[in-house]
């Protein structure tokens, strides 16, 4: 029996490749035999380069480049030297989980550190890179990235303006002489698990604006800005992305990524199984186990256990998932292949020991569900 064990991180409890081990060590108890293929996962999110590596075998680099406030911080990053492919997860560089609550701000954090990455890709001899785009701090529309990458943002007196959003306001010229040559030769794919618009009430400022620091002020100007700004860009480039879907993914990086890079933007989870080959682990597979912290109706907008059982159904498969939570409208999952979700926890649990037990409540739960598939009848190899 092959049984492919494909989760996402579960937040602020295991990574994704924890996760795996541990599903597998549950599961290893009721079929000692079977085959168990980890293949941790992710949607684009934090975490998501962890398990690029972990399935490609691409070499671990650590650079030093400016945090989402500036600040010096070793960044990962990826690097597959037999097809010259970077992988670069942008929570990394500018991510909110390295800000404290009180440290977060929507109108100044900057995504400058995630071009400094992308400019080492660059000096490694990159011709592809996948660029992952969750968990940002920043609502700059990519401005700090252009800046790493030689783009100069002048105000009204030739200075360079300062970092974020919403010094984008006051952008008066929009210089691209020296952005990097080295970009026009690279293939970028982009991994985006939203497919929100740069601009408006659906927009980066208004739907993740607030959870970066802003208030409902700032998302007015945030957003008046980035407005500002993408006039300023379809001037310069004679195209407008403010409306493609995703562009506000991670701030408006979605947007800066397709207008400068190029950038093809996918659900993260679709680019993730494709770099790993998913189908080809799927094709004589038995089951799937995946999960995630919570499972909700908006895991249906390409999370990655819903991402994991749609591609599982083509091919027959069919999927189990467990998540820590199962929040409201998480029926809908099942309209989706997965045959059945349960939620993790034994009891009542506060969230602190939730947490720390995380580990032993999956191997528990995978363990269980085990035994039930065997009564099921499916125990028998194809």
């Amino acid at each position: 029996m092959k049984i492919i064990i494909a989760p996402d991180s579960y937040k602020d409890a295991l990574s994704a490749r924890e996760a795996a081990g541990a599903i597998a060590t549950g599961c290893a108890r009721v079929l000692p035999q079977a085959q168990l293929v980890q293949c941790p996962m992710g949607d684009g999110g934090e975490g998501t380069l962890d398990a690029l590596l972990a399935a490609t075998g691409a070499e671990r680099r650590v650079t030093e480049v400016h945090d989402a406030l500036g600040r010096p911080i070793n960044a990962s990053w990826g690097w597959h030297a037999a097809s010259a492919t970077a992988y670069v997860e942008l929570a990394e560089a500018s991510g909110l989980q390295a800000l404290t609550d009180a440290e977060r701000t929507a109108l100044h954090s900057t995504t400058l550190g995630v071009g400094e990455l992308i400019r080492d890709a660059l000096n490694a001899g990159a011709e592809h890179l996948i660029l992952t785009l969750g968990g940002s701090a920043t609502n700059d529309a990519g401005a700090g990235m252009l800046a790493a990458l030689g783009a100069r943002l002048l105000d009204a007196e030739g200075q360079p303006l300062p970092p974020g959003g919403a010094a984008l306001a006051r952008l008066t010229e929009l210089d691209l002489s020296d952005l990097d040559p080295r970009l026009a030769a690279l293939t970028v794919d982009t991994a985006v698990d939203v497919d929100n618009p740069l601009l408006g009430e659906r927009g980066a400022s208004a739907i993740f604006g607030p959870q970066k620091g802003a208030t409902p002020t700032d998302v007015t100007l945030l957003d008046a800005a980035l407005a500002h700004f993408a006039d300023h860009v379809a001037s310069a480039l004679g195209k407008d992305h403010r409306a493609l879907p995703g562009a506000g993914a991670a701030g408006g990086m979605g947007f800066a990524a397709a207008a400068f890079l190029g950038a093809r933007l996918q659900p993260g989870i679709d680019l993730v199984m494709d770099q790993v080959d998913f189908d080809r682990l799927l094709e004589d597979a038995d089951l799937v186990l995946t999960g995630e912290g919570q499972l909700d109706g908006q895991s249906l907008a390409g999370k990655t256990p819903v991402g994991i059982a749609r591609r599982a159904r083509r091919h027959g498969v069919p999927t189990l998932a467990l998540a820590g939570r199962l929040g409201d409208g998480w029926q809908a999952v099942h309209d989706e292949g997965i045959a059945a979700a349960f939620a993790l926890a034994d009891g009542p649990l506060a969230l602190p020991e939730a947490l720390g037990r995380t580990s032993e409540l999956l191997a528990d739960r995978a363990e269980s569900l085990l035994r039930v598939w065997q009564l099921a009848g499916r125990q028998t190899p194809r």
